[in-house]
This record gives structure tokens, C-alpha cells and sequence, in this order.
């Protein structure tokens, strides 16, 4: 298989790229990605031997055609993803996450090729504290910010070209992923590096708000189910049934890594900060057979907290200019 991985230099697409060499021997790779403030090269560098790079934007629609001309599947990670930034300026998710897909989409349907598009579970908005319900495929969206309301876009795109244009594709919705190479702008690395460089812990007000944590390889492994297994037109949500309390990832992080419990600072909370999240992946665990193997979610932050340990000349350099960032908001 020629596989094209848009945002391959980004978190969750470098970390893709990395399964991907290490269990798929006869997959060649190229990596599309834009190198943003969230994409580093050096994420790719273990792998560097075995996959071809393209530096370049996904809305471009001249490269887009050429490159998926070439290849026989695309997995489409490339997107602007963090709250805080999309309301301070919502223009490059706009940009990135619907005008790319509709490139990526025109692209795919000229050359009949076919297309896995990576979502999230933020575009159903959220859920009640005392919700028992969780998403589900069939959960009306409901985004709250200008960044899931783009990946609903992005997502409403796929499934109208599949209907109009029937275009082989399949659409994912994941949950709060961690793991190596996660950014340090991001809710779990920026605790762990904060008490690596003798910062205090930051929570966003009291902590309360939910998130269904679910490990990047996981996640990765679920998109190979779907690609391998996937029936065309589908969505399949992704989750480990890994809801925790922002305060009690706080409290683990702190606990796991020698600190006092209660040894953070609460900070002002964001706008329109979504309550919970909780997905079903029932459809995907019965369909196509996939199960986590971080199943416990300690398991899983012990693994992360080892990795940004053993790799500070990774986050190092973007860490002073992140927390200023931070500060200045």
C-alpha cells in the first residue's frame, strides 16, 4: 500500500507513522505536513529512513492532487487543533480544517482513491455531569468553539462527497488522546513539564470538566482496524472508557511523579469550556474487533510521564516560549 499521511509530522500523525513503520512492513509512507508550531520534523526523525517527507500545506490544491495521485489510501490527521488558540484566532482553523478537507476531498475523488478522516468527539459538543448517556454515531453535533465547529464542517464535507460523489471514506470521532510527542501546549504533557522545569501545576477552574482519555497508540490501532476492516461511508467512534476529571489527572500526575496532591494553582477558566466527554466505541470494539491495550489509564500516563523524562531535547526548546504564550493571554 502508497499511504499519504496529512499532519504526519503533528502528535497523533506522527505517532501513526511510527506504528505504522514498526508493524507494517510493506506500507510505504509519505508524510504531508505544513510544520505549524505543533509539527516537528523531529518527531519523524527515528523513522526518517523509512518514510518519505513533502513539506507543505494541505490546502494547497496543486500539491494535494499530486501527491494523492500517487498513492493508493490517505489518512487525513492534518488539522489545527487546540481550543484556546481557535478563540484567540479562529481564521487558520477555518483555513486548514475545511478549505484542506475539501482540497483533500476534490483530490480523492478525481483519482478514485481512498480516504480515512481523523475527527473528534468534541463536534457533539458536551455532556451533562449526570449524564449517563455517551456519544454515539448517531449524537446529533453540537460544537461549542470555533475549532469543533470547523471539524464538524470537516466532517459533514466527507459525508456529503460520499453521498454526492460516492467516494470511498470512512470518518473517525476520538476522544482526548495522550502520549509521546504530544505538544506541550497540550493538557497532560504541560503538567508533566511543568514539574520537570520546577513550574506549579496549572487547573483550568475547579477542575470538575470530564475527559475520555484514551492512549495515541490505541487510537492508532483503531484506525488501522477501520482501514483493514471499515465499511465504506461509516463512522466509527474511538474510545478506551477512560473518563477522568481533569482534577484527577492533576492529582495522578502530581502523585505518579512525587509531588503533593493538592500542590497546583487553580487558574480562570476558559470560554465556553465543554463539560464532558464519554464515547461509546461499541460499534467499533463488536464490528471490527478492536480493544485497547492501555486499559487502565495509570498504565498509560506512567508509559508518558517515562517518555517526556527520557526525552527533553525534544519539548525542551518549545517549553519557556509556551508557558509565555500562557502568561500572556
Amino acid at each position: 500500500m502508497r499511504l499519504l499521511v496529512t499532519g504526519g509530522a503533528g502528535f497523533i500523525g506522527a505517532n501513526f507513522v511510527h506504528l505504522t513503520v514498526r508493524e507494517r512492513s510493506d506500507v510505504q509512507v509519505t508524510v504531508l505536513d505544513k510544520l505549524t508550531y505543533a509539527g516537528r520534523r523531529e518527531s519523524l526523525d527515528p523513522v526518517a529512513d523509512r518514510v518519505r517527507f513533502v513539506h507543505g500545506d494541505v490546502a494547497d490544491a496543486d500539491l494535494v492532487d499530486r501527491l494523492v495521485g500517487e498513492c493508493d489510501a490517505v489518512v487525513h490527521f492534518a488539522a489545527e487543533s487546540h481550543n484556546d488558540n481557535s478563540l484567540r484566532s479562529p481564521e487558520p482553523f477555518i483555513t486548514t480544517n475545511i478549505v484542506g478537507t475539501f482540497t483533500l476531498l476534490e483530490a480523492v475523488r478525481r483519482h478514485q482513491v481512498r480516504l480515512h478522516h481523523i475527527s473528534t468527539d468534541e463536534v457533539f459538543g458536551d455532556l451533562a455531569f449526570d449524564d449517563p448517556t455517551r456519544f454515539m454515531e448517531t449524537t446529533p453535533y453540537n460544537p461549542s468553539s470555533p475549532y469543533s465547529s470547523s471539524k464538524a464542517s470537516a466532517d459533514l464535507l466527507v459525508r456529503a462527497w460520499v453521498r454526492s460523489f460516492g467516494i470511498e471514506a470512512t470518518i473517525s470521532n476520538c476522544s482526548n488522546n495522550y502520549g509521546p510527542h504530544q505538544h506541550v501546549e497540550k493538557f497532560i504533557p504541560r503538567q508533566i513539564t511543568n514539574l520537570l522545569t520546577g513550574r506549579r501545576v496549572k487547573l483550568y477552574g475547579e477542575g470538575l470538566n470530564v475527559r475520555d482519555w484514551i492512549h495515541v497508540d490505541d487510537h492508532n490501532r483503531a484506525v488501522w482496524a477501520i482501514l483493514d476492516r471499515g465499511e465504506m461511508g461509516e463512522t466509527y467512534l474511538i474510545g478506551a472508557d477512560g473518563e477522568q476529571t481533569n482534577r484527577e489527572v492533576i492529582t495522578l500526575i502530581l502523585e505518579m511523579m512525587g509531588h503533593h496532591r493538592d500542590d497546583f494553582d487553580h487558574v480562570t477558566d476558559r470560554p465556553g469550556h465543554d463539560l464532558r466527554y464519554a464515547i461509546d466505541a461499541t460499534k467499533l470494539r463488536d464490528e471490527l474487533g478492536w480493544e485497547p491495550q492501555y486499559r487502565d489509564f495509570k498504565d498509560g500516563l506512567a508509559a508518558t510521564i517515562k517518555w517526556y523524562r527520557n526525552n527533553e531535547e525534544w519539548w525542551r526548546p518549545v517549553k519557556d516560549a509556551t508557558e509565555a504564550g500562557y502568561a500572556s493571554a
